[in-house]
């Protein structure tokens, strides 16, 4: 009995330390391995263990499953081809490899992801088979981790620890050795740093970072949405220390090297509650009657110097936070909302563009550079709206302007009038060759001074608001043409937008259909009329939100790239970012590079500028996921006071495992699971968007409204269920 059952052991040793060699080899296929240097990577160091490796080894090779490059030395011998790619994890645990080499995804069971992590860069082999119709792979080398940071809970045990992380993408809990939990405390949110994953581990290993607090209250769970997406929450002390050490005073030498526009009627319009203005209008009439606009937005490029640790802190961020509470500047308080703010009665460094237009909108004329600028005034949008309204001067008591006569409360409303009726025209002019108008309702939260949400409203875009987009649009739109319509072509950074996809077009006209809505995509003239009509229609209406998405989701993806394909949706051959250097690094790299230019410069390093292109948009990507995460967030937080009241809301999405619901009266949206839907067994129907009952035939599809009522609340893991009360009776 205990010869047998040394004896299976014995198999089941030398088949693991076949396939444990072989995995050791093939691991590091361009590398040559001796039996010792085996033996040191398994920790075993007692002769016997390391003579069965060396036997191991050349019974490998007699079967020709490596060879020996050296004596005594050894390869793999690989037969297969292996290819790169990004690996996209499932919540179920199994993936698929985005490989430019293949048109669809490699799907990898979960038994052969063998470590890989959501978003990793990773080598995999193709089976020759194709299983369900998907082709599928194995994964053999994790070539560089996505991220090493992880937000979770610790669970703290005698001499070991774990931490669950919030991310449901992390298959796995995170081993703590009990020296590295950094003094944290059972149940703590963490920020956990991935160390290493042994062989023989089930687990990775990793150490505490930072203690966030504890879950469930609200600095510890912004703050974790932040962790999640790699963005930081404060500055370094060096980078504040640098930063307020900078001379921001307007001195007369530096007004000399610019046009000095200090005595044009200048102003801002920008949300009540904002704190930082970096974009400012002027206005004057010019004896020929044309209207010289002048868009003036903060020089931060003055400030930011290249090869400081200030800017290398601001291209790391990239870009602004804007959460549900609170900002996460690019830049530290002493640029961003005091030295390049455009604040009312300062004089501050501009860098502008001006236009000579007429009662057309035709631009005339045009001047880049930089400028010196007084703003006059500061207005709300809400302030300019009641004077385009009105068609008469109703500026509080409270804004004084400067005092100088011709700058009067009268003719800032002229202003404001005609700067209004120019941007009409501007805007009738961009629609009419094939721009999409976009006017997605924003669910904002009146917050208490503890920051809980007592109240939820919608921000909609009006006449103000539109008149600022639109010279925005102008500058950025004129500034880019001016660099990129040459003969001599030189870097720039541009804000580019392809064609919509041809198959999530065809998945919108499908869904839309169920409203009564027809598309026409013949071409791209029809396509944008088809959208915009749609747009139009569906305003007001119980599913608006739900198609603004669903229209938004079918667009691609705007990015930054020195490779100019024009902005589909804007209908510009050429587009940038210019105007927000106070939350937007690449439009700093644009006044960096335009001033360069307008120097007589040659055109500067176009890879160095495309990896710099890259990095932005993929900090926008993780900024816009946090703050989509802190309405989430918010949402829940708002719907926890609610749980005894009925809602009726509208499916926006179904799934295998349940639908989707947005409540129409504050947007507020949460699951339904399959499982909690007691009168039948209901299975999804991909074809008709649908979740279907077995045996009553009942169907929950996408757009239908239902009743629902709050069923439980996650602030920790931003879930938020709803349970099902019914269909809204007809």
């Amino acid at each position: 009995m205990a010869r047998k059952k040394k004896r299976r052991v014995n198999n089941k040793n030398t088949s693991n330390l076949t396939n444990t060699i072989l995995n050791i080899l093939k691991k590091d296929r361009n590398k040559s391995f001796n039996y010792k240097q085996i033996a040191s990577i398994l920790n075993i160091n007692d002769t016997s263990s390391r003579n069965q490796i060396n036997k191991k080894l050349l019974q490998l090779k007699a079967k020709q499953e490596i060879e020996e490059i050296e004596r005594g030395k050894y390869k793999a011998i690989v037969n297969t081809e292996y290819y790169t790619g990004i690996l996209d994890l499932t919540s179920k645990g199994s993936g698929y490899v985005v490989c430019e080499a293949f048109e669809d995804d490699i799907f990898i069971a979960s038994n052969n992801i063998n470590k890989a992590l959501h978003n990793d860069e990773v080598e995999l082999y193709i089976y020759k088979r194709r299983k369900r119709g998907k082709l599928e792979g194995e994964i053999t080398q994790i070539i560089k981790r996505a991220r090493t940071d992880y937000v979770g809970v610790i669970q703290i045990h005698k001499s070991y620890a774990f931490v669950i992380a919030d991310d449901n993408k992390m298959y796995k809990d995170i081993f703590v050795p009990i020296n590295k939990i950094n003094k944290a405390k059972e149940g703590d949110k963490v920020i956990v740093k991935l160390e290493d994953w042994p062989e023989k581990a089930d687990s990775p290993y990793g150490k505490v970072t930072k203690i966030l607090g504890k879950p469930g209250e609200h600095n510890t769970e912004i703050h974790s949405i932040l962790a999640e997406y790699g963005l930081p929450y404060e500055f370094p002390y060096k980078v504040e220390e640098f930063a307020n050490k900078l001379d921001t005073s307007i001195t007369k030498k530096e007004i000399k090297k610019r046009r000095d526009m200090r005595d044009v009627l200048t102003f801002t319009i920008d949300p009540k509650d904002a704190k930082d203005f970096d974009d400012a209008l002027s206005f004057q009439i010019l004896d020929n009657g044309n209207y010289e606009i002048g868009i003036h937005i903060a020089d931060v490029s003055h400030y930011l110097q290249e090869g400081t640790i200030l800017d290398d802190e601001a291209y790391e961020r990239a870009t602004s936070v804007y959460l549900v509470d609170r900002v996460v500047p690019m830049l530290p308080e002493v640029l961003s909302n005091n030295a390049c703010s455009l604040r009312p009665k300062e004089e501050k460094y501009t860098f502008s563009a001006i236009f000579q237009l007429n009662d057309k909108a035709e631009i005339k004329n045009q001047w880049f550079g930089r400028t010196v600028t007084y703003s006059d005034a500061r207005f709300a949008y809400e302030e300019v709206q009641t004077v385009i309204e009105t068609k008469k001067s109703v500026i509080p008591k409270e804004v004084s302007l400067t005092g100088k006569e011709y700058k009067t409360t009268q003719e800032v409303a002229y202003a404001i009038l005609k700067l209004n009726e120019l941007a009409k025209i501007l805007r009738r002019k961009r629609m009419n060759s094939g721009a999409i108008s976009f006017d997605k309702v924003e669910v904002k939260f009146n917050l208490d001074k503890e920051a809980n949400p007592i109240g939820v409203y919608f921000k909609t875009s009006k006449d103000a608001n539109k008149l600022i987009e639109e010279f925005m649009l102008l500058a950025n739109k004129k500034v880019a043409e001016f660099i990129g319509n040459k003969k001599q072509q030189k870097t720039f950074i541009y804000r580019v937008h392809d064609k919509p996809n041809d198959s999530k077009l065809a998945i919108l006209k499908s869904i839309v259909s169920r409203f009564g809505y027809k598309l026409n995509f013949n071409n791209s003239k029809t396509t944008s009329t088809s959208l915009n009509n749609l747009l139009k229609e569906v305003n007001g209406k119980k599913e608006q939100n739900l198609v603004d998405t669903l229209t938004i989701r079918s667009m691609s993806k705007a990015e930054y790239t020195t490779k100019n394909i024009g902005h589909y949706g804007l209908a510009f051959d050429y587009y940038s970012h210019f105007t927000s250097p106070i939350r937007r690094y690449p439009d700093v790299m644009n006044h960096r590079l335009l001033q360069y230019y307008l120097d007589g410069k040659k055109s500067a390093n176009q890879d160095v500028y495309e990896d710099k292109c890259k990095h932005s948009s993929n900090m926008e990507y993780l900024a816009t996921k946090a703050e989509r995460d802190s309405i989430k967030y918010m949402q829940i937080k708002f719907m926890q006071d609610h749980k005894d009241q009925e809602f009726l809301g509208v499916i926006s999405g179904v799934t295998d495992w349940g639908i989707y619901v947005e409540i129409i009266e504050n947007k507020c949206e949460g699951m339904v699971r399959i499982r909690n839907i007691k009168d039948d067994h209901y299975v999804f129907d991909e074809s008709q968007y649908a979740l279907i009952g077995n045996n009553t035939k009942n169907m929950y599809q996408l757009g239908d409204e239902v009743i629902v009522k709050v069923k439980q609340t996650d602030l920790a893991r931003r879930h938020l269920d709803f349970r099902l009360i019914g269909k809204k009776e007809a």
